[in-house]
């Protein structure tokens, strides 16, 4: 018996089906195989950075804390290491020294910009000298332990980088959106002298021309090139936090794992995936150690205001939730401040001298 097939005629796509969801969903597949991709990638290259440090916790926390549920600090650490200086076998320093607050409730961040050339005292060798030097003297370590005693604030993680991560970062997010404040030359990351030269007003650098504005120093005080460093660093997390950047985080990193080091395992950083969430919504707000000059024998040094030392150590105590502070409770412990110095025919300069 013969069969006769019924052709059945095809139901067309309609137009915006065709050419809508169909891209639609090949830009999912691409994205989610992408992102699959870049977790894989992070995870690797996080691995390989972190370094024990031999702390389980910071000396000035009780308990061990947990970036998902605690307030925390990072130190940011710049060293100003490259090929050149390790071949000559010279010791690192910390060109660039920024303590990072973070409130996991508001999602907000604190940025302390800590100048290199403040006076402080550094426990690795026991006397005062620039902070800067601290890395020179003992490493990792030697800086954290100076931060944390200039401040008396625990330092629960660090990341630290070098003139290449930081160069080629910027370059992998296509460039930062910068004010340059005046006309300046500067060395590159290989230390070629007067190689970068730079005019006044906003624009877009590259990663070394923004490693220059970061660096430079002839026109300005310590404290300046401090606030140009939390500006850079602003300028980086929104263009990274941006839509036009989510297709270059393979190169960005890529870039930093060859060129840092971190205590943070790969699941404690994911804890701090919330605040970059919040994009350009994210609280930032810049501190920074005011002083004035001081040059004894001949040696330029960043003399810290110990009155303002105080207040941005309470700013950062009560930001983390460490204390809580009124408005009566400052007056009060401002008044009981000056009684004491007025009992004992000092100030504070000479109180500060006799702790060390």
């Amino acid at each position: 018996m013969k069969h006769t097939r019924i052709k059945t005629p095809k139901r067309k796509l309609r137009g915006w089906v065709k050419f809508g969801l169909i891209p639609f969903l090949l830009v999912v597949l691409l994205v989610g195989g992408y992102g699959v991709h870049l977790y894989i990638k992070a995870g690797s290259t996080m691995n390989d950075a972190y370094e024990d440090d031999g702390r389980d916790k910071s000396d000035l926390r009780d308990d061990y804390v947990d970036p998902k549920f605690d307030n925390v600090t990072v130190l940011l650490m710049g060293i100003d290491e490259n090929e050149k200086r390790s071949e000559r076998g010279e010791p690192t320093r910390t060109d660039a020294l920024i303590l990072a607050s973070l409130n996991k409730d508001d999602k907000s961040v604190k940025l302390l910009s800590i100048p290199r050339d403040s006076y402080v005292y550094i426990p690795e060798v026991g006397y005062e000298d620039k902070i800067n030097h601290a890395h020179a003297f003992g490493g990792t370590r030697s800086t954290i332990d100076t931060v944390e005693n200039l401040l008396d604030i625990p330092v629960d993680y660090y990341v630290k980088v070098n003139f290449n991560a930081f160069v080629d970062v910027v370059d992998a997010i296509g460039g930062i959106d910068v004010e340059v404040p005046y006309e300046f030359k500067e060395s590159n990351s290989k230390d070629k002298r007067d190689s970068i030269h730079l005019m006044p007003g906003e624009q877009t650098l590259d990663g070394e021309e923004a490693l220059a504005l970061a660096r430079t120093r002839k026109q300005d005080t310590d404290v300046m090139r401090g606030q140009r460093q939390l500006e850079i660093v602003d300028a980086m997390v929104s263009k990274v936090a941006s839509v036009s950047s989510v297709l270059k985080y393979d190169d960005v990193i890529e870039a930093v794992g060859k060129n840092m080091s971190t205590n943070m395992t790969f699941t404690e950083m994911k804890s701090f995936f919330s605040y970059a969430t919040h994009g350009s919504k994210i609280d930032i707000e810049k501190l920074s150690l005011e002083g004035y000059d001081y040059q004894p024998e001949g040696i330029y040094y960043w003399q810290l205001d110990h009155e303002e030392l105080q207040n941005t150590i309470n700013t950062l105590k009560t930001h983390l939730e460490l204390i809580e502070a009124s408005e009566e409770e400052v007056i009060e412990d401002e008044t009981d401040e000056q009684e004491y110095y007025q009992e004992n025919e000092m100030n504070q300069d000479e109180v500060y001298e006799n702790n060390y």
